[in-house]
């Protein structure tokens, strides 16, 4: 459970507030939100490739949609051609 030394009781107690979540609850939910944004570009692109090609997409159409989905992303990485794309997947 998160506690003060990561210094997020404010929106923990925001949420408790505010929603009908108790206190280990809402504090769950804020490390799992700040994890799943602290993924890097690299993790990103990786991780929705696999998903991706796990729904039966083609590369062609999976590089496509990551470069979409990029810029939508919390804090939004440089913009990727689709060769970087492929780069950070195949090295």
């Amino acid at each position: 459970m998160l506690s003060a030394s990561y210094g997020h009781d404010d929106l923990v107690d925001h949420l408790v507030r505010t929603t009908s979540l108790g206190r280990g609850e809402a504090a769950r939910v804020v490390f799992d939100v700040l994890a799943y944004f602290d993924e890097s570009t690299e993790e990103f692109v990786r991780r929705r490739h696999r998903e991706l090609r796990a729904h039966g997409l083609r590369n062609d159409a999976i590089f496509g949609r990551i470069a979409e989905e990029l810029p939508r992303r919390a804090v939004a990485p440089p913009a990727l051609s689709l060769r970087q794309l492929r780069r950070i997947v195949y090295g």
